[in-house]
């Protein structure tokens, strides 16, 4: 059997009339835009992926353009909307139609984009950052800070030629009150994809010398609501919430606030309003050293009159106070020799009593003395008398049996020797 092969290009074009047939018409298409990128025709060309939601790997990707007639209408659209740049990495549901070309392959072309869907995954973003934040114990931290009393030294994050930096020194500087003010810039990127850094990297440097400054302002004027992206980062929100300074946020936009702002100690809505803020601060401190000086000059007199007053009842009083006190002294002093004279008596008393025991104990002590010496002599003169020399001289003899007295005859037999002894020696003798 033979086959009639099909060229390349016979094949694609078939594969583009299939595809024209059995997807003929637009669909609404959920993905995250990657490599977004506008030539000099005004034509985006742009890919579409899908990520796996745990792996983050890419489960499917396709091609895409927007031709310059739509994407000169729908990009503006899209941002004034969502208030987000329309670059890599977002989410967007689109309507798109399916294409194939012999050339350049499966393509889809956009016709429509729904900001709403994008406005949520930015809400969800939020959201989850501000939950960690709040997980991690730090989400008000910022907010818990106190403004000091003068908030003159300011540290202020911004782009060294935004308008908005300009007007917010200027508004410092011919404030209405005449207060004095020292801000400083920090030079930051306010707007692109390097807000996040430069603002972190402003943050460090006045660290840094964080006792120079009492308060730190980020403000941004003008500029597209589509550059507000770089606000909403957990980094940044992370920074911004554990600095050890109040931070005051104004960067220019009145829709839905930004991570940055929600974090932040206080938010206003432009530059010239966080001047405002920083005016009426210093006005409020103002009125409140006024009405101290006021009460110095009304109330303190009023004080030291009263205590005037009352020194001088004091002062009329000490005499009365005095000799009442010497009185008591005086009493106090004669009781407690009244006591003395009597703890004396007492003690001389015992001590007379304790003298004469003794006396008596020494009498009674020698007739027992006596006593004892007179039974000791008695038992010398019977132990005297109970000495076996004083039998022995009466002529009495003791006979001994290997060192013992024999006191019974039939403690011998015959042929045991015993030991005689009398007064003036001893003699051996043999029992027969």
């Amino acid at each position: 059997m033979e086959y009639q092969p099909l060229s390349l290009v016979e094949l694609n074009a078939l594969v583009r009339k299939s595809i024209r047939t059995c997807l003929p018409d637009a669909y609404w298409v959920q993905a995250e835009l990657s490599d977004v990128r506008a030539n000099y025709s005004g034509h985006c060309y742009l890919e579409f992926v899908q990520k796996d939601p745990k792996s983050n790997a890419l489960v499917a990707k396709a091609r895409g353009i927007i031709w310059s007639n739509v994407f000169y209408q729908l990009k503006p659209y899209f941002e004034k909307e969502t208030g987000q740049a329309f670059v890599s990495g977002i989410k967007v549901l689109v309507k798109v139609t399916v294409d194939f070309h012999e050339l350049y392959g499966y393509s889809l072309t956009v016709v429509d984009i729904d900001p709403t869907y994008t406005l949520g995954d930015m809400a969800r973003r939020r959201k989850e950052i501000l939950k960690r934040l709040d997980e991690e114990g730090i989400l008000t931290l910022n907010k818990e800070l106190e403004f000091p009393e003068l908030m003159q030294r300011i540290a202020v994050i911004s782009s060294a030629t935004a308008a908005g930096y300009g007007d917010f020194c200027n508004q410092l500087e011919n404030n209405a009150f005449g207060f004095a003010f020292y801000p400083k810039l920090f030079p930051a990127i306010m707007q692109g994809e390097k807000v996040e850094s430069s603002i972190i990297h402003a943050l460090e440097v006045i660290n840094d010398e964080r006792d120079n400054w009492d308060v730190v302002v980020i403000i941004r004027g003008g500029g597209a609501t589509s550059d507000l992206s770089g606000f909403d980062t957990y980094d940044l929100a992370a920074h911004c919430a554990q600095f050890p300074l109040p931070i005051i946020t104004g960067i220019g936009h009145e829709r839905d606030d930004t991570v940055l702002d929600l974090i932040s100690h206080t938010r206003v809505k432009t530059p010239t309003a966080a001047a405002e803020f920083l005016i009426n601060h210093q006005r409020e401190t103002a009125e409140r050293l006024e009405q101290y000086i006021s009460f110095f000059y009304e109330e303190i007199p009023l004080i030291l009159e009263r205590q005037k007053e009352r020194l001088e009842q004091w002062v009329a009083r000490i005499p009365a106070k005095v000799q009442m006190r010497l009185q008591n002294e005086h009493f106090r002093q004669e009781r407690f020799t009244k006591r003395i004279q009597m703890a004396w008596q007492s003690r001389l008393m015992r001590e007379q009593y304790r003298l004469q025991v003794d006396q008596r104990m020494a009498v009674a002590l020698q007739n027992r003395l006596q006593r004892e010496n007179h039974r000791l002599e008695l038992l010398e003169q019977l132990v005297k008398s109970a000495s076996p020399d004083l039998l022995l001289k009466k002529g009495y003899s003791i006979t001994l049996k290997d060192g013992r007295a024999v006191t019974d005859p039939k403690q011998l037999k015959p042929g045991d020797e015993v030991v005689t002894k009398v007064a003036k020696g001893e003699f051996k003798s043999k029992v027969l």
